[in-house]
């Protein structure tokens, strides 16, 4: 799924920003789920929360930046492990209440190291792992996984 829309480039100016902000549905948390796709292929690679400002700084850099619920900040891809998602689009779905990120991912996508987030699927006589890690999450993170 080749994209042919215009890629952003980073240093979206703040009226952007804002115009981007201003129309997303953000929920009672001030936050709103993302969907990471690689732009190029059409493979789904994991779902993260945004908040406006790590949507505006994710325009502004070009470098996806994610909210961390569990860290209670912003998370930016790839800090600690290298596995970075450059931003070539971003898409509100039809109610502004989600976003698609078509990105380029540099290497793996989930913290278990694999591709994809979604490794685990429903298939007769159960839920079956169906993509194998890539690289030991040790290996990307020293032994604290990226979250």
């Amino acid at each position: 799924m080749k994209t042919t829309a215009n890629k952003i480039a980073p240093g979206a100016d703040d009226a952007m920003q804002a115009t981007v902000v201003a129309a997303i549905r953000f929920d009672a948390a001030g936050l709103v789920p993302a969907i990471a796709q690689q732009y190029d292929t059409g493979e789904v690679l994991m779902m993260a929360w945004m908040n406006a400002e790590s949507v505006r700084e994710t325009l502004a850099t070009g470098r996806v930046c994610y909210f961390s619920r569990s860290r209670n900040g912003l998370w930016r891809k790839g800090e600690t492990s290298g596995q970075v998602q450059r931003l070539q689009q971003l898409r509100l779905d039809c109610d502004g209440d989600v976003l698609l990120l078509l990105v380029d991912q540099t290497g793996v996508a989930c913290h278990t190291g694999r591709r994809s987030c979604f490794f685990r699927a429903a298939l007769p006589g159960g839920l079956q792992e169906i993509a194998a890690p890539l690289v030991a999450p040790e290996t990307l993170y020293g032994g604290a996984p990226e979250r």
